[in-house]
């Protein structure tokens, strides 16, 4: 696993919150939601790859 994938991560987590932060003061409380699904999306596709390579892992262990 790599250290640059968790700081992409924590990296998108800010910019997400910020933008959560300043729609929901601003009234815009749909968009904020959106922003927060969006984010997740954004997290979730950068690390199907790594999970993926874990289930390879477990299965070459076990033999399956």
């Amino acid at each position: 696993m790599d250290v640059d994938l968790i700081f992409k991560i924590a990296g998108v987590g800010i910019i997400v919150a910020v933008i959560n932060q300043v729609l929901h003061r601003a009234g815009r409380d749909e968009y904020a939601m959106m922003t927060t699904l969006a984010g997740i999306i954004i997290v979730l596709s950068m690390i199907i790859g790594e999970i993926s390579d874990l289930f390879s892992t477990v299965k070459s262990v076990f033999g399956l």
